[in-house]
């Protein structure tokens, strides 16, 4: 499968950002990623001997992320390309993460200088790119007919929202991702299939197309446009030798 335009874009945009930093020996970074983006980046830093690299969305198990490239002089943390914008609102209606981003792009914000969007009762927690941070403070004033009140803060203060899960328990013919992704998402071993082949599903943040790749406990799953999950638990057989699986999904 021959590689599409779009990542071919992204990948000679973050190879321009590496020997940027390699050529001049000077920290940069990347634009936000998805989970299929950062798995692409992964790789193409991978080819690169010696670069010194790592991701941050933010907080901990960030869904975008952004590419932090960094001199031999440099430790993590020297660089620090993101801000937090806290948005206050004080309406009867309850804004969604739609809501937020639908507003931003409005607003002329790619959605590549956006990490996640962390909503709460009365506002949202939005991680951005330093570079727009003193554009939203001033002008990200509504969202739809509802007022906007914005400051900056530092990463540290983001609020994360309480996880919402769901369990599941079911039994599987085998730990093969397939069968893990069709129980997960309720969807059709067949359909599973197709969105692995097509490069939708993610463990552990990176890309796989192996239909029989083998899960263990533990690992986190992504499909794209479904959502996250994590193999939680794997029991013994049942009688009619399935295996029994818990699976935390989350909401």
């Amino acid at each position: 499968m021959g590689m599409v335009k779009e990542d071919a874009i992204l990948l000679a945009g973050v190879e321009d950002r590496i020997r940027r930093c390699l050529d001049k020996d000077v920290a940069s970074s990347t634009a936000f990623l998805d989970a299929r983006q950062r798995s692409l980046t992964e790789r193409l830093c991978r080819s690169f001997p010696g670069l010194k690299y790592y991701f941050s969305g933010g907080y901990e198990n960030a869904e975008r992320t952004i590419g932090i490239f960094l001199p031999d002089y440099a430790e993590p943390g020297d660089l620090t390309p993101l801000t937090l914008l806290r948005i206050t609102q004080n309406s009867n209606r309850e804004l969604g993460h739609r809501d937020y981003l639908g507003s931003l792009t409005a607003l002329g914000v790619k959605r590549e200088m956006v990490g996640d969007i962390l909503v709460h009762q009365d506002g949202a927690d939005i991680i951005i790119k330093n570079e727009i941070a003193n554009f939203l403070v001033n002008y990200y004033e509504k969202a739809g007919r509802v007022s906007l009140q914005g400051e900056l803060l530092p990463i540290e203060s983001i609020r994360i929202p309480e996880k919402r899960v769901e369990e599941k328990k079911d039994t599987v013919a085998s730990l093969r991702l397939d069968n893990i992704i069709s129980s997960a998402f309720s969807i059709s071993r067949g359909r599973a299939a197709e969105a692995i082949h097509s490069g939708m599903v993610f463990i552990n943040g990176l890309v796989c197309d192996k239909t029989d790749r083998l899960i263990k406990e533990g690992d986190k799953l992504v499909l794209r446009g479904q959502g996250k999950a994590i193999l939680k638990s794997v029991g013994g057989p049942t009688r009619k030798d399935r295996i029994f699986i818990v699976i935390e999904r989350y909401l």
